[in-house]
């Protein structure tokens, strides 16, 4: 079936591709399972439905998860996307890297940024640090652009540090980012929206997404809040007739949000200031 192109519209900041929810390690602190999220288990996607995506040139789809590598066309989704779509990967990077290396031209996976199209997760205590630096500097000397990115979780905020001189002093690109959500009863992160996150009583608003959130089954979801909780999607890319409505939609889980969508961060260019999400008029209940 051929399918209409799908536009994204300009002020776009992020495509979140979720080839899979499901991961080999099971982090205390996965903002998946954020305040309870279910994980639910679901068809993966069928990577030629990317290519009815249309954005610029600078905004790539970023394939991630759970663990993107787990999904069984993983190597096959990178290779037949078509080549007007750059692709970013999140990764803990736990996968057959000859295999990768042998089957992807690093040019595929290279393109102009101020951060890697390919970004390797380290977790303390649930993977070895010797083995990750192993592995990212093998793909580097072949040409992949890859780095390090890690939480500065408060319970093991040292090791990262101490793991970012390591692999500085190494040559590999080693960022941090803040540990977000709840930690021993106090909530990490500063979030454009303090109240949204963390108080458990869902109020009413409107909110309007900058970023595409496409789940494993390829539904489209308002926020990563609704793609962890299983709530109802806003469409699929398998619908012949599915566009993107760049509206504020209705709400009533202000206050239950997932930190990702609502902390203040950097956007795409690394300028700081930016949130996934809009959110107004806030009320009791919608």
């Amino acid at each position: 079936m051929n399918l209409k192109d799908i536009s994204l519209p300009k002020r776009y900041n992020y495509i979140a591709c979720f080839l899979t929810l499901d991961c080999n390690l099971n982090c205390a602190y996965c903002l998946n399972s954020f305040a309870g999220g279910a994980i639910v288990k679901s068809p993966v996607i069928s990577g030629e439905r990317l290519n009815r995506l249309v954005c610029a040139e600078d905004l790539p789809i970023t394939l991630q998860g759970g663990e993107p590598s787990l999904h069984p066309d993983f190597i096959w989704i990178i290779k037949n996307i078509k080549q007007s779509l750059n692709i970013d990967i999140l990764t803990n990077l736990c996968f057959d890297i000859d295999k990768f290396i042998n089957q992807i031209n690093p040019s595929r996976l290279h393109r102009k940024a101020l951060y890697p199209s390919i970004r390797a997760s380290y977790h303390p205590f649930y993977m070895d640090l010797d083995e990750l630096i192993n592995r990212t500097i093998k793909m580097q000397q072949v040409g992949f652009s890859i780095g390090i990115f890690s939480i500065l979780h408060p319970e093991f905020k040292q090791e990262v540090l101490k793991a970012q001189k390591r692999c500085q002093d190494l040559g590999i690109d080693f960022r941090t980012k803040d540990f977000l959500g709840e930690f021993n009863g106090q909530i990490y992160g500063t979030y454009l929206y303090p109240d949204a996150v963390g108080n458990g009583r869902g109020k009413g608003c409107l909110c309007r997404t900058s970023e595409l959130i496409i789940g494993p089954d390829g539904s489209i979801y308002r926020c990563h809040h609704d793609l962890y909780k299983n709530f109802p999607p806003i469409g699929n890319l398998f619908e012949p007739d599915f566009k993107i409505d760049d509206i504020f939609r209705k709400c009533n889980q202000f206050g239950n949000c997932n930190p990702c969508d609502i902390k203040i961060k950097t956007d795409r260019f690394q300028i700081y200031g930016h949130t996934s999400v809009e959110i107004k008029d806030i009320r009791d209940k919608y």
